[in-house]
């Protein structure tokens, strides 16, 4: 059976407008929520890792939380339940009056998600320096705050480049499922093209591209912070 490929039905308007709105609803998703789960992402991987046994049992509770209950589930809960049990007024707001609730409640559970699996690799990050480099920056006279933004954050940020990239990459990917609750990002348009034209295996091999591209992008990218941060004798440096 062969099947008749008709590009030309992605260079007409709308739906060529459809796919490059999808992307960029792609992009947003991807980058606030990745802002969210870096910076989250990096404070409770450095909670996992002070002296506080209290403050390490609720760091690590934050990340067996997130990371072991699937994203579309997370999504469903913060989308439909969340605003339920804010008081009235304010789930109202959050459910009808905000602007682009889609959109905000798909970059808050992407980043809350991705923000434990940052949580591990910064944890790990920090747990690879030697016990003998933080004794010799509080025999220095380091505070223990001191010896985090001295010794250990920088170091341990630049061992972490690889895995981070791999997470940067897992949330692009995984912005596809804020379609589930009405976020126009580039799978849920391309779906709308196939929906519209019939031309499934078009909308949908444009859409993989498009995701390929950025994906390569960002693994360009990373690799030269990679190339530019590396520690000399590690991670297999050239």
């Amino acid at each position: 059976m062969n099947y008749n490929w008709n590009w030309t039905v992605l260079f007409q308007e709308p739906y060529l407008g459809w796919l490059f709105s999808g992307l960029q609803w792609t992009l947003l998703v991807a980058i606030a929520a990745w802002i969210i789960a870096f910076v989250l992402g990096s404070a409770v991987g450095i909670l996992r890792t002070v002296p506080s046994r209290l403050v390490r049992t609720l760091a690590a509770a934050y990340v067996e939380l997130f990371r072991n209950i699937p994203l579309l589930v997370q999504l469903f809960v913060w989308y439909f339940v969340v605003p339920e049990l804010l008081p009235e007024d304010l789930g109202l707001w959050v459910k009808r009056d905000m602007p682009n609730p889609e959109y905000w409640t798909a970059v808050v559970a992407l980043g809350a998600y991705t923000a434990a699996r940052v949580a591990e690799q910064v944890r790990s990050g920090i747990e690879t320096i030697s016990k003998d480099l933080v004794n010799a920056g509080l025999a220095i006279g380091l505070t223990p705050l001191q010896n985090y933004l001295y010794i250990r954050l920088p170091i341990s940020y630049r061992i972490i480049v690889p895995p981070l990239t791999s997470e940067f990459l897992t949330i692009f990917k995984n912005s596809s499922l804020a379609l589930t609750i009405g976020v126009l990002e580039l799978t849920a348009q391309a779906r709308q093209i196939e929906n519209y034209t019939f031309q499934g295996f078009e909308a949908f091999t444009a859409a993989t591209l498009l995701y390929l591209v950025i994906t390569l992008l960002v693994v360009l990218l990373m690799r030269l912070i990679d190339q530019k941060t590396r520690i000399p004798g590690t991670g297999g440096a050239r």
